[in-house]
């Protein structure tokens, strides 16, 4: 039996391991920004591109992105484990700087998309990189709280682009024709500014990831000991850092040090592990809160909300997000894991089917806005944070990388798939019959994670891989 609990008394050094999370979290904030900036450029870049009447390329031009997501997702896994995680976020840095500024340079609607495929690359790189960074600096007792500062930077993200489209976006006269609003300065320009914003973000992401140390776990992985105990005696001095050392080395030696092998995914260690990953990123995506974010217009247009409400509304929605983040951060080492993704599955599950009837009699205006917000309230504190977290711990050490990459993988072609399905559902089924949908998956979502999420808040992630197998093995 390995001794896996570092000692209680060691004093962390938190200024240090904060401005390691928050540097590494950029990735975090240009992830939501770019993820969600789309959205309120959507009525302009539409009428610029004359595609406002066909919903097969809106659906294509909302979910391009995510292809480059999912090729991304690929390949961090590989390029994790072999370079570690600092070079490839460092990659992804310049692929949001390089997206930012074409995207909003172009004047073709093809160019358009090989922009948004290269940003969804770096959004790919980064949604698995940059949790998995901070969940292997972070002490366990603190790991939930450093995880979720990924998700709070993914929000301020989320945020700080739904103002920015909501400032750069000039008032919009009632009863404004399409001709009226693409010949406007919304129409022509306005819409590249909401994506040059980010280079701001983009740029200094690039630069300060030059100054993080490499992941100390992958440094034990390349047999590279000293370089690892100096990061983390940074982190919690030198009983801490050999205890560290000693709990990562114990999992390596017990797991092989040698290549990593397509057996080692077979496995009936780690076969389990990989679907309960897999199951959780795909529902993350498909309970289907990121519609809200991506197809905010037709969202609101549907509850009676004109152009100029939508944007106001979706700070609203982006302030609620940030919020309850907090919320999140505050509750996920003390409440669990486990815990709060039952609650947060369940209950949007409810709001999900009174939000269908609200459609479905044809409610408008506030009362909507409130279910509306009322669930992103509970997927903030919830699904968002957590999904992360939890994948950022499950993993063995040995397969850390390649195993975060397949689920990411995973969770981006559910994304995908949720994102181009959305305007093909809405036609069908309507907005009512849509979200019915989406509250039956996150009921179907609820009993897996009650059957088979264990708890892992508190622990070392060398204690959560120990327990995992041992259990595998009975």
């Amino acid at each position: 039996m390995h001794q896996l609990n570092t000692m209680e008394n060691t004093k962390f050094n938190f200024a240090y391991l904060l401005f390691l999370a928050l540097v590494s979290a950029m990735g975090g904030f240009l992830f939501g920004y770019d993820w969600v900036v789309i959205g309120g450029a959507k009525p302009f870049y539409e009428l610029y591109f004359d595609i406002s009447d066909l919903p097969t390329l809106q659906g294509w031009t909302m979910s391009s992105a995510l292809i480059g997501c999912i090729f991304g997702a690929v390949i961090s896994g590989f390029v994790a484990d072999k370079f570690g995680r600092k070079l490839p976020l460092i990659l992804s840095a310049a692929l949001f700087t390089i997206s930012a500024f074409g995207t909003g340079y172009v004047d073709n609607f093809t160019p358009f998309i090989i922009y948004r495929l290269i940003g969804g690359l770096g959004i790919g790189l980064a949604s698995t990189l940059s949790p998995m960074y901070i969940a292997e600096i972070a002490p366990a007792k603190y790991r939930g709280q450093f995880v979720a500062i990924n998700q709070l930077t993914l929000v301020i993200g989320i945020l700080v682009a739904q103002v920015a489209n909501f400032f750069i976006a000039e008032a919009i006269p009632e009863n404004s024709t399409p001709e009226m609003i693409l010949n406007s300065w919304n129409g022509q320009t306005g819409w590249r500014w909401m994506f040059w914003v980010e280079l701001i973000p983009a740029v200094l992401f690039f630069v300060l990831m030059f100054i993080v140390p490499k992941s100390p776990r992958f440094l034990v992985k390349i047999n590279n000991d000293d370089k690892a105990k100096n990061v983390l005696v940074k982190i919690g001095g030198i009983l801490y850092a050999e205890q560290e050392l000693k709990n990562v080395k114990a999992t390596l030696k017990e797991s092989g040090t040698s290549k990593i092998n397509l057996s080692d995914f077979k496995g009936s260690k780690v076969k389990p592990i990989l679907i309960i990953g897999i199951v959780l990123a795909v529902f993350q995506q498909w309970c289907g809160i990121n519609i809200i974010f991506n197809y905010a217009d037709e969202i609101f247009s549907a509850a009676g909300y004109s152009v100029g409400d939508m944007l106001f509304n979706i700070v609203i929605t982006g302030s609620v997000n940030l919020i309850f983040t907090l919320v999140a951060m505050r509750t996920v080492d003390s409440w669990g894991r486990r815990k709060l993704m039952l609650l947060g599955s369940i209950g949007l599950a409810v709001v999900y089917a009174i939000l269908g009837g609200a459609y479905y009699m044809q409610f408008t205006g506030w009362p909507v806005l409130l279910l509306v917000i009322i669930a992103i309230a509970i997927y903030s504190m919830s699904l968002a944070p957590i999904t992360w977290v939890v994948l950022s711990e499950i993993f063995p050490n040995k397969i850390r990388g390649i195993a975060m990459s397949i689920a990411t993988f995973s969770l981006w072609v559910a994304s995908f798939i949720l994102t181009f399905t959305f305007p093909i559902l809405n036609d069908a089924l309507g907005a009512s019959g849509t979200f019915w949908v989406y509250s039956f998956i996150c009921v179907a979502g609820f009993l897996f994670i009650r059957k088979k999420l264990p708890e892992t808040k508190g622990k070392s992630l060398e204690e959560i891989e120990l327990e995992f197998t041992k259990e595998e093995k009975k």
